[in-house]
């Protein structure tokens, strides 16, 4: 008998580990369904950053600690929050900017939630900004555009161009 294409399939995250960690998982999952069911504004799941050290792991707390759904910080808003000081080579705005991108544990520990004093700022997540975007208009920190649908993120503008809404420069 022919495998069928539903044993071709990667077994599910939760069957991937057991133990203690499967249970946490299971409820990761749980809860990140509950949120975007528009059913769950914070998390109780505990997180790890035992992976992390020094700077990343204070900025990452504090986030997680103190940023809740539908708000925002800007990058040096939580530079200041986390302690961060001006001492390095590195401003610490910049700092928190390179603690986001590489965020173990993201949405649950929100750093859609971190923008620019002057926009967005960036996001590693998915595809990018548009991602980003669409999490704060999801969770109510910035208003919707025309073009936004709350079934997800969907790249209805091709590289380049723009979004509905922007403007473009004019002549002159």
């Amino acid at each position: 008998m022919a495998p069928s294409p539903a044993d071709d399939r990667p077994e599910p995250f939760s069957q991937a580990v057991s133990g203690p960690q499967a249970a946490v998982l299971d409820a990761a999952l749980g809860e990140l369904a509950e949120y975007f069911a528009g059913q769950r504004k914070s998390f109780t799941v505990p997180v790890d950053l035992s992976g992390t050290s020094g700077a990343r792991r204070t900025v990452l707390s504090v986030l997680h600690d103190s940023v809740d759904f539908g708000e925002t910080i800007t990058y040096g808003g939580l530079a200041g929050r986390s302690g961060l000081t001006d001492g390095g080579q590195v401003p610490p705005a910049r700092v928190v900017g390179q603690v986001m991108a590489s965020n173990p544990v993201a949405i649950i520990v929100p750093c859609h939630r971190v923008v620019a004093g002057n926009g967005l700022g960036g996001y590693s997540g998915g595809s990018g900004t548009d991602v980003k975007q669409w999490l704060l208009i999801f969770e109510g920190a910035i208003p919707a555009t025309l073009d936004w649908d709350p079934s997800g993120v969907h790249r209805a503008n091709p590289a380049g161009s723009s979004p509905a809404g922007a403007s473009s420069p004019g002549p002159g």
